[in-house]
């Protein structure tokens, strides 16, 4: 046996996405970092061992421009050029490669953290130091930092040093939430594990294990969805152990889930019921995979109804979006649906004072054991949303080694600081801008060789009975003062209502407030290009949500290619999923006005009024996602300029080493990690291919300074040898990878 003493600037525990994520966020701060995972495989649930989706605040396409960027972001684009058909073991390689693409990372895959050493008062504690056994190598390793992140899931390095927690549900009185049982308990949500079947191409008989489940005696096949094609996570609510210890019961519940699964095999294949002749199984899991356990007390605990109004902290480091999602006790022996869901009316902020313990004052936590109630808990703990906190948690723990603070001081004297720093590395923070003084660009006058600068959707290629309500999301950048045309076929002499809506919320994308409203006339006829006036002039720019009321006999006209910055809706759409599986409101305005069937369609419409939403000002105002309006600059289509190009320039010259881009990947585009579904593209079709950086030099030519081909990333980040001297710079984009514009949504320029 060799013990082994390890120093490092952070410790993470745990290598799941949160952990990942935060590791490599540090790590790119320039701190060293020692990233421990008890697993061979990096990923947590979301590995080849358990094999769940991950999920986030695009809850399968409800949430609109919701996909998480910053380093989650990297690794779902990634994941979509490598591993379009959802294969878990090269997703496994996606994460792994991306770990070990930071020199500042130490990995110690196969060890468990199991001992921690900690001083100090109930009230002030401080941990020194947390030890791990490296399993098939006997090496016993002490890991010593200033600061240590739990991203177990289960919380036992917090636990281990003495950071308060809770486990179970808080009564309903504790923090008034509706969601909440009247007494409080000790219930958590179950524990699930996968199985994965093929078609092996001839017969194959399956011989059920003894322990095998007889489902036929169960609520099962009569309350849960069982359909012979499906595998993976289409099985999550093989969900049991939440009137157990989830930890200390672990194997208990094991045993109990694997008898469910062969139970479930023996009904497709033996119950004559399914058309499963040629079936077999190809893997099932062995780790179950566990959704609750601790969760930390921090300075601020997360509520029911902070996600509900969408509270807007002053220290948000991060969103959600995914319902509050919550499992009956009995997981899935339970007679009612498998899930009831609560939505928001769009994405939700999270505060870092929801990141570190109040107790342990270097103890930070990201995952599903933040400090966040129970039902709180049930939309936080979905995995893309634990990896963006990871995320924010490891560029927080970095901020503190650097200043030689606690999470605590950082919160209290350095807010701005983490935000801004958080919103340079692309990270998922909605609505705050760009402050940052180094910034070049924000000093700079911006300009173009061409912009979007009046919204057209004219080529049809597809009908849409108007037997829904239907919507169109633009942006009213400066207003809606104008005639709104609509490519409409009747059948007979009719009338079509449009409306305008305000969205309430910069970060809604739902109707809120009805602002305008016109009926106009339309005869009989085919493909005719029907106006309605309309007028709206909001206090700043904002989107409209603009509905055309149902009308059997009207026919409007979709197109298949998009435009960014707007959306297309239906009102009561049938839902996908079976109630006695998922429990949606179907009155929630974000599942009432559905997007999934249109998604990458567009009504065809036209506006006889000019946009200032395309803009190439844009690029600098700060903004890096949607929120109230695009915030992109869109060049004229390429079929009329070319090589689009988007200047910066300064009136006096700038000595410039640090180019930063971020281009258009569509965050309203669900990417998952495995087989839920596939995009008929690998790349997304809105992001530059190719471009080149030029400066201009004193005698007035431009002198290319940095290229690149292929591109297939949201943020690039150019650093040239040394330092240029310039009065302007600018971005020639020579190719797209499908879209007819240039799209950038930011640039930023340093010293």
């Amino acid at each position: 046996m060799k013990l082994e003493h390890v120093h490092s600037d952070i410790t993470v525990v745990g290598g799941g996405l949160a952990g990942v994520c935060a590791a490599i966020a540090a790590a790119r701060l320039g701190k060293k970092v020692a990233l421990i995972q008890n697993r061979p495989v990096l990923g947590g649930n979301s590995s080849s061992e358990v094999r769940v989706w991950v999920c986030g605040a695009t809850a399968h396409g409800t949430n609109r421009y919701a996909r998480e960027t910053g380093i989650m972001g990297e690794l779902f684009v990634e994941n979509q050029f490598r591993n379009p058909d959802g294969n878990p073991y090269l997703w496994d390689l996606v994460i792994l490669e991306a770990v070990l693409a930071e020199p500042n990372i130490t990995l110690y895959l196969n060890t468990d953290v199991h001992e921690v050493e900690a001083a100090g008062t109930e009230s002030a504690r401080q941990i020194q130091s947390v030890t791990g056994w490296m399993m098939g190598s006997e090496r016993r390793i002490i890991f010593e930092s200033p600061l240590f992140l739990d991203c177990t899931g289960d919380g036992l390095v917090g636990f281990l040093a003495g950071a308060g927690f809770r486990i179970g549900r808080e009564a309903r009185h504790e923090y008034n939430e509706e969601w909440a049982p009247e007494t409080a308990d000790d219930i958590t949500l179950g524990s699930t594990m996968l199985f994965y079947t093929k078609d092996a191409g001839h017969p194959v008989k399956f011989v059920p294990p003894t322990f095998a489940k007889d489902i036929t005696k169960t609520t099962i096949p009569m309350k849960r969805v069982i359909r012979s094609g499906d595998s993976g996570c289409h099985y999550w609510w093989i969900e049991w152990g939440g009137e157990l210890d989830i930890v200390h019961d672990n194997e208990a519940i094991r045993d109990e889930l694997w008898a469910v699964i062969y139970g479930v095999w023996d009904y497709i294949k033996n119950s004559g019921k399914f058309d499963a002749g040629n079936m077999t199984l190809e893997w099932v899991g062995s780790q179950p995979g566990k959704r609750e356990y601790r969760r930390f007390t921090g300075e601020y605990v997360l509520t029911q109804n902070d996600i509900i109004s969408q509270k807007l902290f002053d220290d948000r480091i991060a969103f959600g979006g995914w319902s509050i999602d919550l499992h009956p006790p009995q997981g899935m022996y339970a007679t009612e649906s498998g899930s009831r869901h609560m939505h928001a009316d769009g994405n939700y902020h999270i505060p870092f004072r929801s990141l570190y313990s109040a107790n342990v004052s270097n103890l930070l936590f990201a995952g599903r054991n933040i400090s966040a109630t129970h039902v709180a808990f049930g939309t936080t703990r979905v995995m893309a949303t634990c990896a963006i906190l990871g995320e924010a948690a490891g560029t927080a723990a970095a901020l503190c080694a650097d200043k030689g603070i606690s999470p605590a001081e950082l919160s209290r004297d350095h807010t701005p600081a983490l935000l801004q720093t958080l919103l340079k590395q692309d990270a998922s923070v909605l609505g705050l801008a760009n402050e940052d003084t180094g910034d070049l660009a924000r000093q700079a006058r911006v300009s173009a060789s061409s912009f979007l600068s009046r919204i057209a959707i004219e080529s049809a290629d597809g009908e849409y009975p108007l037997e829904h309500d239907i919507a169109v999301l633009l942006p009213a950048d400066p207003e809606i003062c104008g005639t709104l045309e609509w490519l409409v076929s009747a059948a007979e002499n009719t009338e079509m209502t449009v409306e305008v809506w305000s969205t309430g919320r910069p970060e809604n994308y739902v109707p809120a407030a009805l602002e305008a409203r016109v009926t106009v006339p339309v005869s009989r006829g085919n493909k005719m290009w029907v106006p309605a006036a309309l007028e709206w002039t909001p206090e700043m720019p904002q989107n409209a949500f603009v509905i055309v009321r149902s009308n059997p006999s009207l026919r409007l006209h979709l197109s298949s290619t998009p435009l960014t910055g707007l959306l297309a809706f239906e009102r009561g759409a049938a839902p996908s999923v079976s109630k006695d599986l998922e429990d949606h409101d179907s009155t929630q305005p974000v599942v009432e006005w559905s997007m999934k069937r249109l998604n990458r369609k567009a009504f065809c419409m036209r506006t006889t009024f000019p946009t200032d939403a395309y803009r190439p000002e844009q690029v600098t105002d700060g903004y890096t996602r949607p929120y109230g309006g695009p915030h992109i600059w869109l060049s004229g289509r390429l079929e009329q300029d070319a090589e689009p190009w988007l200047a910066l320039e300064w009136k006096e010259e700038q000595s410039i080493r640090e180019i930063r881009l971020i281009f258009n990947d569509d965050v309203n585009e669900d990417l998952i990690n495995l087989h839920h579904h596939m995009t008929p593209f690998e790349v997304i079709p809105e992001l530059v291919r190719s471009y080149r950086i030029e400066m201009l030099d004193e005698k007035g030519g431009w002198i290319p300074v940095a290229a690149e081909r292929d591109n297939r990333k949201r943020k690039r980040v150019h650093l040239l040898e040394k330092a240029v001297k310039t009065s302007a710079i600018r971005l020639v984009v020579q190719e797209t990878n499908g879209s007819a514009h240039a799209e950038v949504i930011e640039m930023r320029v340093y010293a």
